[in-house]
């Protein structure tokens, strides 16, 4: 990834040097099971993927994505469909640039449309790269929560995530449970490095017969790359209350927009669990998201499990019947609620603000709206003369962003 291509030019020379010396064309080394592709390797065939897979045994590929909120890889499309076809699992990544939570939202949700619109597939890994001067200027708290913001997002979309870094900055720059790390030996021969995490990039300038240039490859320690998963088993560990209802997550079977609005309620909890549909036809519980009380919600799509009814609010994330609110005595104001999309012609995201028992609005700082979605919004309210439009429980969009 970026952090490798200044060095690129002196690990080339170095290793040509090498190879003159040993005669060989790669140092034997920990194995080859993942190979990262983007732009900078031009448009891979299925011949290249299989000569991989074949000879090398790589098992995975991981394509560039996306890399801030204005960058499309303009290959992953390609190397997403050409990997499938030689067989090989798939993830994607972005390059990061956040720097606050409100950003690593705006920076997921960019990504997670662009790759669903390029094909990956719903379950596979969408990581996070995170090595650019953004990270580095904050602290480690603040990584850790804008990391963790992007990951929770990500999974809105299907996709499962994790964090790629570089291994000196473990624990100093960001805090890293289970990643996917890159550091590079003199010698591999012989090295298993990070093996609590998913992988180890081990080196950034591998070459493979079938295929010109230089690939970053990777060791797997497990089935993180080479399954394809519900993004409820990812490692993302913190519980988070949703309270959003962006259109763009649910999409209908056949591609209307035309859903239906629920209000959920849970007179046992403050929140509404959710559930995720399993391969096998059965749900099993969302442990790291939820809907907040009283909050309203398109839905698109119903099924039935067991005798219970489920909507869905989101990909592969339904809400049993029970928790409608139609089914106690709350109130129907999502009934009569209306539709707003929002935009902010001056930044990536729009602000979301709360309003405070005096009376007056302060920002939320851990929650934005992407550009260009729709929300449901069920109460207006004038403060020193600004409109205010309710999306959830005391979160509120100024009047100012809607289209």
């Amino acid at each position: 990834m970026v952090l490798k291509r200044k060095t690129t030019i002196l690990l080339a020379t170095i290793f040509s040097f090498l190879i003159v010396l040993l005669g060989a064309t790669n140092v034997s080394a920990a194995r080859t099971d993942m190979v990262d592709v983007s732009n900078n390797n031009g448009a891979m065939t299925v011949a290249n993927f299989q000569d991989m897979y074949n000879n090398y045994g790589v098992k995975a590929i991981v394509t560039k994505i996306s890399e801030g909120t204005s960058f499309k890889d303009s290959t992953a499309a390609n190397n997403i469909a050409n990997a499938q076809k030689a067989g090989m699992y798939i993830s994607g990544y972005h390059f990061a640039h956040y720097n606050s939570v409100a950003s690593a939202i705006a920076e997921a949700d960019y990504a997670g449309k662009l790759a669903q619109a390029d094909g990956l597939p719903e379950g596979a890994v969408l990581a996070t790269d995170v090595e650019s001067s953004e990270q580095s200027s904050v602290s480690e708290a603040q990584n850790d929560a804008d990391n963790q913001a992007f990951m929770t997002e990500v999974a809105k979309y299907g996709y499962r995530s994790t964090i790629y870094t570089m291994g000196s900055w473990v624990g100093s720059v960001m805090s890293v449970d289970t990643g996917w790390i890159a550091s590079y030996p003199y010698n591999p021969s012989g090295q298993e490095w990070y093996t609590s995490n998913h992988g180890w990039q081990w080196s950034s300038s591998y070459t493979f017969s079938g295929s010109s240039g230089y690939f970053d490859v990777s060791e797997l320690y497990d089935d993180f790359f080479t399954s394809y998963q519900s993004p409820n088993s990812s490692s993302t560990t913190t519980t988070t209350t949703t309270t959003s209802t962006d259109n763009d997550s649910a999409v209908t079977d056949s591609g209307s927009t035309s859903s239906n609005v629920i209000e959920v309620d849970n007179s046992s909890s403050s929140y509404v669990p959710l559930m995720a549909l399993q391969d096998d036809g059965s749900m099993t519980t969302i442990t790291n998201r939820a809907l907040a009380n009283n909050t309203s919600w398109q839905t698109d799509q119903t099924k039935v499990v067991n005798g219970t009814t489920y909507y869905r609010v989101a990909t592969n994330e339904w809400v049993a019947a029970q928790y409608l609110a139609g089914n106690s005595s709350t109130t129907d104001a999502a009934s009569s609620a209306n539709v707003i999309k929002v935009n902010n012609s001056n930044s990536s995201y729009v602000q979301l603000v709360a309003l405070q028992d005096d009376g007056s609005m302060t920002t939320i700082t851990n929650r934005a709206l992407a550009n260009n979605t729709s929300w449901q919004t069920d109460q207006t309210k004038v403060v020193d003369g600004t409109t205010y439009y309710r999306v959830a429980t005391n979160e509120w969009v100024n009047a100012e962003y809607i289209i």
